[in-house]
C-alpha cells in the first residue's frame, strides 16, 4: 500500500508541478480563486475522485474517495494569494502537496484487498484573512472527519509550529467635516483620532508579552487635505500565543482606540471580523508524520530556538479544536520570510518541487498507515490525546469571539458577526 502511494505521487509529479505553476502564475485573492478551483477540481475528477464543486463556498471544494468502513481523513488544500505580492505564502505549493497526498492515498486504497476508509481533499479558500475554513466549519464540513492535516512552506522545517491566536479588528473613527483652512475649529478630526490610536498601540507594545504581535494599517485617512476628515479607519491583526491572552491584548488595544477618540472629540466603532485560534498540534499525529518525512530524507532541527519559533496565524487553528490536526512547516530552499517578494519567487522556483513532493508523500504515508490493518491503535492514541484538548466554542463558531470582549458603554459598537 505504501509503495502504491509513493509510486502514484512520483508518477504524477509533472502534472502536480504544472498545477502549482499555473496557480502561481495566476494569483487570485481570497474568495476569488475561480481559476484555481476549476483547475484543481478538474484534475481530481479526471483522477477518479467524487468531487463537489463550490462546496459551502463558491471557490471551495470537496474531493473524496473510499468508503465508510474506516477512518475518514481530511487533507487541506489552500490556493489564495496575497494582494500585490502574489503567492508569497506558498499556497500554490500547499495545493500541490494536498492534492498529491490525496492521489497517493487513493492509490493505496485501490491496492487494498478490501477498501477501508476514505480520504477527502478539501479545497479551503481565503486563508489569508478571509477565514474560509471558518465557513466550512459552520457548514459542517468536518462532521464525521476523524483527523485533518496540511503542510505549509516556510524558511524552516518545524513539525509542531507555534501559531498564534489572532483577532482581525477594525477601528472606524467618526468626526465632523469642515473646511480645513476656513473653519477648522468647526470640525472634529477623525484622522487625528486614528493617528493617536496607532501611536498609542505602538507605545503599548512595551507592556505586551514577548509572544504578542500587533500590527495595523490605515485603510481610510480622509478624502482631501482641505476637508477635516469625518471618517478614518485602522485595520489591525492582534495576535497572542493563546486565546486567553489574546482577549486581554484586544481589550488593551480597544482602550487605546477609545482614548484616542476622546482626545479628538470623536467616536469609534469597533468591529471584530475574523478570529483564528492557535493551532493545537496533535503530538501523536505530528510525530508519526515526522517519522515518515524523515524516512524520505527530511531533516528536522533540534535547536529549541528554531523549534519554538513563533509563526503566523491560520484558520487551521480553528479546525484543530474540532478534529485532531497537524500543520507542519517545511523548508523550500530560501531564507526569505513568508509574505516577502523573495518568498514569492521561491514558491515558484524549481527548488521548491522536491520538498513539496516529500510533503505529499509524508502525508500520504501517514494516512495509509492509519487506514491499514493495525492503524486502529494509532488512531485511538490520536483521539485520546485530542479528548484532552479544552473546548473552544469560539473556534468552532458556536460563540462569537466578540462576546469575550467587554463592551464599553461610552462608544458606539457595530460588531460584525463572526460568520456573517
Amino acid at each position: 500500500m505504501e509503495k502504491a502511494a509513493v509510486d502514484k505521487i512520483d508518477g504524477a509529479s509533472q502534472q502536480l508541478n504544472e498545477i502549482s505553476q499555473e496557480i502561481w502564475k495566476n494569483p487570485e485573492l481570497g474568495f476569488e480563486e475561480t481559476k484555481a478551483h476549476n483547475l484543481l477540481t478538474g484534475f481530481l475528477e479526471k483522477e477518479g475522485f467524487q468531487v463537489e464543486r463550490s462546496y459551502i463556498l463558491d471557490t471551495g471544494f470537496k474531493a473524496s474517495f473510499g468508503n465508510d468502513d474506516g477512518p475518514q481523513i481530511a487533507i487541506m488544500a489552500e490556493y489564495d494569494a496575497l494582494p500585490d505580492i502574489g503567492h508569497a505564502c506558498g499556497h500554490n505549493l500547499i495545493a500541490e502537496a494536498g492534492v498529491g497526498a490525496g492521489l497517493g492515498v487513493k492509490a493505496a486504497l485501490e491496492s487494498m484487498g478490501k477498501m477501508k476508509g476514505r480520504v477527502h481533499v478539501f479545497g479551503t479558500p481565503a486563508e489569508e484573512g478571509g477565514g474560509g475554513k471558518l465557513f466550512m466549519l459552520k457548514g459542517d464540513a468536518f462532521v464525521g472527519i476523524d483527523l485533518a492535516m496540511m503542510v505549509h512552506p516556510a524558511p524552516r522545517v518545524i513539525a509542531h509550529p507555534q501559531s498564534l491566536a489572532r483577532a482581525k479588528v477594525r477601528y472606524t473613527f467618526h468626526g465632523k467635516a469642515a473646511h480645513a483652512a476656513m473653519a477648522p475649529w468647526m470640525g472634529q478630526n477623525a484622522l487625528d483620532a486614528a493617528v493617536q490610536c496607532y501611536n498609542a498601540i505602538s507605545a503599548k507594545r512595551q507592556q505586551f508579552k514577548p509572544d504578542v504581535r500587533v500590527h495595523g494599517v490605515f485603510t481610510n485617512g480622509g478624502a482631501k487635505p482641505n476637508i477635516i476628515p469625518e471618517e478614518a479607519e485602522l485595520l489591525y491583526y492582534i495576535r497572542s500565543l493563546t486565546t486567553e491572552d489574546l482577549k486581554e491584548v484586544v481589550k488593551k488595544c480597544n482602550s487605546c482606540a477609545e482614548g484616542a477618540a476622546i482626545s479628538a472629540d470623536c467616536t469609534v466603532d469597533i468591529k471584530y471580523e475574523t478570529y483564528y485560534a492557535e493551532v493545537i498540534s496533535n503530538v501523536n499525529l505530528a510525530n508519526h508524520y515526522q517519522k515518515n518525512a524523515e524516512s524520505l530524507g527530511m531533516v528536522f532541527p533540534t535547536d529549541e530556538k528554531i523549534v519554538r519559533n513563533l509563526g503566523g496565524s491560520t484558520d487551521m487553528g480553528n479546525v484543530s479544536y474540532v478534529v485532531p490536526s497537524i500543520h507542519p512547516m517545511y523548508a523550500i530552499g530560501t531564507e526569505a520570510p513568508n509574505h516577502s517578494r523573495e518568498f514569492t519567487v521561491a514558491t515558484g522556483a524549481p527548488e521548491a518541487q522536491g520538498p513539496t513532493l516529500i510533503q505529499a508523500k509524508a502525508m500520504a504515508l501517514t494516512c495509509v498507515q492509519l487506514l491499514s490493518p493495525g492503524g486502529d491503535k494509532l488512531l485511538k492514541d490520536i483521539k485520546d490525546e485530542f479528548a484532552k484538548v479544552p473546548p473552544n466554542p469560539y473556534a468552532s463558531g458556536e460563540k462569537s469571539f466578540k462576546g469575550q470582549i467587554e463592551e464599553t458603554t461610552l462608544f458606539r459598537s457595530d460588531y460584525i458577526q463572526l460568520y456573517a
